[in-house]
């Protein structure tokens, strides 16, 4: 098995699955920001866990959309697969170690979040036309609708928020 998989939705891989709350204020009902499902992986050390993770991405949009009958968009789909690519493929690059990539996703969007050992927090260069590479930094802050980096006990995490509907003013 390439990774490991914990979390909500984690059923066929043989993985117990841990449910996340539904209900945010009582009423049996979720609010826009609560997370409906949430799966974690540990990606393995080598540069082939790029594409598993965003397969498992992929996976975990298609099995929120059939059991929360939550509307995924395509431009959400392929945004979630470019943002864990990149931010996966950063953690290779920069910072050797364990890769967990975390996958939460509420009724109006997924957050993605990428942790790694390494405590050297990100930065985006300065626009430069002519640089070659090192722009996916600028390229996830671009397309998401938010992005965090927070220090963890060991190294850090790195999370961006894509809208899972297409709106006014998403034109990238």
């Amino acid at each position: 098995m390439q990774g490991s998989e914990t979390g909500t939705g984690a059923h066929e891989r043989g993985v117990r699955a841990r449910p996340v709350k539904p209900e945010a204020d009582g009423d049996g009902c979720t609010t826009p920001d609560e997370h409906l499902m949430r799966v974690g992986y540990a990606l393995d050390e080598d540069d082939s866990c790029i594409a598993d993770a965003r397969r498992h991405a992929a996976a975990f949009l298609d099995r929120a959309s059939a059991e929360q009958h939550l509307s995924v968009s395509a431009r959400a789909k392929d945004l979630t697969a470019l943002v864990v690519s990149e931010l996966v493929t950063n953690t290779r690059k920069y910072a050797p170690g364990p890769v967990m990539l975390e996958l939460r996703i509420t009724a109006r969007a997924v957050d993605v979040t990428v942790w790694d050992s390494d405590p050297t927090m990100p930065a985006a260069r300065a626009a430069d036309p002519n640089r070659i590479g090192q722009h996916g930094l600028e390229i996830v802050k671009a397309v998401a609708e938010e992005f965090a980096v927070q220090r963890a006990t060991v190294g850090k995490r790195i999370t961006a928020r894509i809208p899972l509907a297409d709106g006014p003013g998403r034109d990238f």
